[in-house]
């Protein structure tokens, strides 16, 4: 059962998504919050495997919420989706460097809303590679510190190359097919390099890659 927490100060939008969740067999919504300071507060009563929240929110925002629940422990098993109004904009950058592991427009879809709740739950990023780049080109502007520098040298080849792969929006099956290996060994050098970067997941390994240089942005 994947359990989720919803975090929007707008009740009527929490009302859609909970009867759009609920109705489903492997999907539960466990807990609901108006703001980023109970929403931190309800994961870490609650445990959700993904936490659906807003950006824009008074008395704390969804990205200081983000961070707060990316940097406790406790709270390792939580992916945390943006809600936006707008797209891909600056707040959704800040919401995917503060831990974020992706992103939804509230008007999507409800079979979108569905898929994007179990592809969280798995731990993958959701971010398509058109998104991506538009994030990276606009966004990315700050040279990576010197300490993850460092770390990205310790990566081995093959943990390099799957990292751009993943950069470039490849699942591990992709990346398996590419590099042909097998999607376990894809799957063990994406994760050896999110450990060796300190990355919560493919959507930070993602920035990462791009802030470090080792993709570079496709300016237009």
């Amino acid at each position: 059962m994947i359990r989720v927490l919803l975090v929007d100060d707008q009740p009527l939008l929490r009302s859609g998504f909970r009867a759009l969740l609920d109705v489903e067999d492997d999907i539960e919504v466990v807990a609901e919050a108006a703001d980023g300071k109970d929403a931190v507060a309800l994961a870490k009563a609650h445990l959700p495997d993904v936490a659906l929240i807003d950006i824009q929110m008074p008395v704390m925002d969804g990205i200081e919420a983000t961070r707060r629940i990316a940097v406790d422990p406790a709270l390792a098993g939580v992916h945390v989706v943006m809600l936006t109004n707008y797209g891909f904009d600056e707040y959704v950058f800040h919401a995917l460097r503060a831990g974020a592991a992706g992103f939804l427009v509230k008007d999507i879809e409800p079979e979108d809303l569905l898929h994007a709740v179990r592809v969280a739950a798995r731990g993958d990023a959701l971010l398509a590679p058109s998104i991506t780049r538009k994030l990276i080109d606009r966004y990315v502007t700050e040279p990576l510190h010197e300490a993850v520098d460092t770390v990205l040298n310790g990566l081995t080849n093959r943990e390099r190359e799957a990292v751009v792969l993943v950069a470039r929006g490849l699942s591990n099956d992709e990346i398996a097919d590419r590099m042909v290996i097998s999607p376990l060994t894809a799957k063990t050098h994406v994760n050896r390099a999110m450990v060796k970067l300190r990355a919560r997941d493919r959507a930070q390994l993602v920035v990462l890659a791009y802030e470090s240089g080792l993709v570079a942005a496709r300016h237009r």
